[in-house]
């Protein structure tokens, strides 16, 4: 490891154990965020920001409720319930478009209670908009992210497939927009997971965590090809998070941020760094909010699981 890089770790390290320490005097924001939960423990997942509001949004696996915060409060409030709220029993992936509408990915809820919904939309106010179904079998609406067409690109974990969810003349629709099965072998836990923009826009970028490797859809012809990742362990792939070239790998129960460089096409990727996060939490994907990284301690590693429940912050090492 160059000095430099060790440098940048030694300096990340020290981030994380102020982590949930209190507020941070240069920003006067809170350096962790306070969850809701359950009496009888809650699990996280999700998350999304609305840069205009400078509010986050996180969704509950144990229940499916939807939690709301912003950024100078160190106590986020329940925006959505859950328990049946909707037809939703559990939540995965959260994001914002640019009307402030909230998209959230069903996870396994249709799976474990056939005919119920596999994504929402709601607007700013709460009102829900849409509550959508796939229609294929075993579908496990994972992670989402908002294409250059302003339609929202969802992918699904029990299939090399990516859902299309897009609104015309008040009417929302969601169909399946590539299944690259011929191309990415399904593989025994979570297919694909966490999925960005590459950018320069022309392609989405998304994991699958279960064997370490990111690929590439063009959004013009749907091709899917592997991304060239070098010598990138990137194992335990979950959340991905872009920012120009940069990417951060949130690699759940690795405990590690993988920070890679992308081409601005997305065909290849640099490893920058890997930076061990701490090793009490498992953090499965996160949002850059005014430099920050807000990440979800999903509480994953805890049969039970015990608060604080939080969103904890870092500033992210960049190249």
């Amino acid at each position: 490891m160059s000095v430099r890089s060790l440098s940048a770790t030694l300096a990340l390290s020290a981030a994380l154990v102020s982590v949930g320490a209190g507020v941070s005097t240069a920003s006067a924001r809170p350096s962790s965020y306070e969850l809701p939960g359950d009496t009888g423990g809650s699990k996280f997942e999700g998350i999304g920001y609305d840069t205009r509001t400078q509010r986050y949004y996180v969704s509950e696996t144990t229940g499916g409720e939807i939690h709301r915060g912003q950024l100078r409060s160190a106590t986020a409030t329940e925006w959505r319930p859950g328990d049946g709220t909707d037809g939703r029993w559990t939540a995965r992936g959260v994001t914002v478009d640019a009307h402030g509408r909230v998209y959230v990915a069903g996870g396994p809820n249709g799976i474990d209670h056939p005919g119920a919904p596999d994504l929402w939309v709601y607007d700013r106010d709460g009102r829900l908009l849409a509550a959508l179904r796939t229609g294929v079998p075993n579908a496990f609406l994972n992670d989402l992210v908002i294409g250059p067409d302003g339609a929202a690109y969802v992918t699904n974990s029990n299939a090399p497939q990516v859902f299309r969810v897009a609104e015309q003349h008040g009417r929302w629709t969601i169909r399946t927009w590539e299944d690259a099965t011929a191309t990415i072998p399904t593989q025994a836990g979570f297919n694909l997971g966490g999925i960005v923009l590459s950018p320069d826009r022309s392609a989405l970028v998304v994991a699958q965590g279960n064997v370490g490797k990111l690929w590439r859809f063009s959004l013009r012809t749907g091709a899917v090809s592997a991304v060239d990742t070098g010598t990138a362990d990137l194992g335990n792939a979950d959340g991905l998070v872009q920012d120009g070239r940069q990417l951060w790998v949130v690699r759940n129960f690795s405990r590690v941020l993988t920070t890679l460089q992308l081409s601005g096409d997305g065909r290849t990727a640099r490893l920058v760094s890997a930076i061990p996060t701490d090793p009490d939490r498992v953090l499965t994907t996160a949002k850059l909010a005014q430099g920050r990284l807000l990440l979800v301690d999903s509480k994953f590693d805890e049969p039970t699981a015990l608060p604080p429940y939080q969103v904890i912050t870092l500033t992210p090492p960049r190249r």
